[in-house]
């Protein structure tokens, strides 16, 4: 079988039960493709079915409307666990949008959050949008704004499970934010990533923000370079890659990389992502990529 379809369900979700099965066999065999037994990840939460004779894209595109509630990829069999995982973190690690919430602390969350959501759904350019929402930030005190972002930071569920059994099983994983540094530097040991690259805030000597940024921002394309570039110090290919993020910033190297998955994601990055994670957890990154229950180290 040279190809796998992986269906996941959420704990509280809908079952994972024998008719669900046999809509996807019967799905891939309308196709004309065989299917061999179902190899269950995690019983009742997650399984595979290998199959061959029909194109993954054309299985995914069948089961569009079945099995609602279930999160479902049909990846290759070869080479699915990847050596380089780049991973977004607003709304993707974590739960929340640092510059909105950081926004909403100094009390202009509403013009902010505007922006953010015009610029995830690639409505606005991602620098431009950055640079004009950081300009707000000008003459505020920076260390009681950001000690209150960091008390709302809420981990995905599943992120420190997929991130640090990834690690353990020789994974170089990074986190890549458009965010800014005094977030990522926190959460990506939190997590279990071994790097982190974000955008700094710029701060006068009296401890304010200048409402500019330090060094290189980073962007759409930026993301997908240091994807490039922690593939190649590896001397890997971009198959070996994993990237997984849920706005606009993310589609280039959701695009580049062997898997790219939208999570929870954006309607733009839902129309053009390989692969999604609609309903279920972060530890569905996991299971797309043939983890067991029992590879988990958290």
């Amino acid at each position: 079988m040279q190809n796998i379809l992986t269906l996941v369900r959420a704990p509280d979700g809908p079952a994972l039960d024998t008719p669900s099965l046999e809509a996807a066999i019967g799905s891939i065999a309308a196709l004309g493709g065989t299917s061999s037994d179902p190899d269950w990840l995690n019983p009742e939460i997650a399984v595979d079915i290998p199959f061959d004779g029909a194109a993954p894209g054309a299985v995914i595109r069948a089961l569009a409307g079945e099995l609602e509630g279930i999160d479902r990829a049909a990846l290759p069999s070869d080479g699915r666990r990847k050596k380089v995982l780049v991973a977004d973190m607003d709304s993707t690690m974590i739960a929340i949008e640092t510059l909105d919430t950081l926004a909403a602390e100094l009390g202009f969350g509403d013009e902010v959050i505007e922006i953010t959501a015009r610029s995830m759904n690639g409505e606005l350019d991602f620098v431009e949008s950055l640079t004009q929402r950081v300009a707000l930030l000008k003459g505020f005190s920076a260390k009681e704004a950001m000690d209150a972002v960091m008390a709302k930071v809420v981990h995905t569920s599943g992120a420190e499970r997929a991130v640090k059994t990834m690690a353990a099983h020789g994974c170089y994983c990074a986190l890549v934010s458009g965010g800014f540094t005094f977030t990522t530097e926190v959460v990506h040991a939190q997590l279990g990533f071994q790097t982190h690259r974000a955008n700094t805030l710029e701060m006068e000597s009296d401890g304010t923000f200048t409402g500019a940024l330090i060094g290189e921002i980073i962007s759409r394309p930026a993301k997908l370079e240091i994807l490039d570039a922690l593939l190649a110090e590896r001397g890997l290919g971009r198959d070996a890659g994993v990237c997984i993020g849920d706005g606009a910033n993310d589609l280039d190297m959701l695009g580049g990389a062997g898997l790219g998955i939208g999570f929870h994601a954006k309607p733009i990055v839902r129309q053009e992502a390989p692969v999604l994670i609609d309903h279920t957890d972060m530890t569905t990154l996991l299971y797309y990529q043939g983890y067991r229950a029992q590879d988990f180290v958290v």
